[in-house]
């Protein structure tokens, strides 16, 4: 192994840990949400400095790659796909403190109605699963993995854009304002689950750019109807 591949190997574990790192962080900010721990959503915001320091370690890394080994073919296209792939995980950590500060701010559980209308486990089941096969993917640069995110992500948006209805229907049968205001928050924090879901897609187009040298990005909504032919 020479100096560059030992480089770029160090940056992959650098980004790995760090999708590791922001999965257990919205891991945490579900598990805050249904228990209700504000104790375990302050540790989350606390926790952020971690994250923002990854994207400060990696983004060194790359640049310091880019600088000192001019990278050609996969490994420039990995090292340039890496500033790409660490802002948009940085974001997720953004996420799952923005979760945290908002179970901080409500003054009881949230309404288990509420929950099962927004259908709400389903999208943090599948949010935290998607976290978990993007990491695979990473790890052994599998780019089949990373396109079954993207059908995945179209369950998120379905819930996401479903909300405001339910929303709607909730607060007309409401006369409590702290009611109103939680139900408010609560689709804030569907919102930022969404909004995961697209920073890991984004990651997973990444993936794929630099395995396969492919462009995917303003082309996933065609992906079904090319199939397998854009890996190949």
């Amino acid at each position: 192994m020479n100096i560059l591949e030992a480089e770029i190997g160090e940056l992959k574990t650098q980004l790995i840990n760090m999708t590791l790192l922001v999965r257990g962080q919205l891991e945490k900010a579900i598990s805050a949400f249904y228990s209700f721990d504000k104790n375990l959503a302050k540790e989350i915001i606390k926790n952020e400095k971690r994250v923002n320091g990854s994207e400060i370690v990696i983004h060194a890394k790359s640049e310091h790659i880019l600088a000192l080994f001019n990278p050609v073919a996969i490994d420039l296209r990995f090292v340039v796909a890496s500033l790409k792939m660490v802002s948009d995980l940085e974001r997720i950590g953004d996420n799952a403190k923005g979760i945290a500060q908002f179970i901080i701010r409500c003054e009881k559980p949230f309404d288990e109605e509420l929950i099962r209308a927004f259908r709400f486990r389903e999208m943090t089941d599948t949010t935290l699963d998607m976290l978990s096969i993007l990491c695979e993917s990473f790890e052994t640069d599998d780019t089949q993995l990373a396109r079954s995110l993207f059908g995945q992500d179209e369950l998120l948006d379905e819930i996401n854009v479903n909300a405001n209805f339910v929303l709607a229907d909730y607060v007309k049968k409401q006369k409590d304002t702290e009611s109103i205001l939680q139900a408010i928050y609560f689709l804030s924090i569907i919102r930022k689950m969404e909004r995961t879901g697209d920073y890991i897609t984004n990651v997973a187009e990444e993936i794929i750019f630099y395995v396969k040298a492919k462009v995917l990005k303003h082309k996933r909504k065609h992906l079904s109807k090319f199939g397998d032919s854009m890996d190949e």
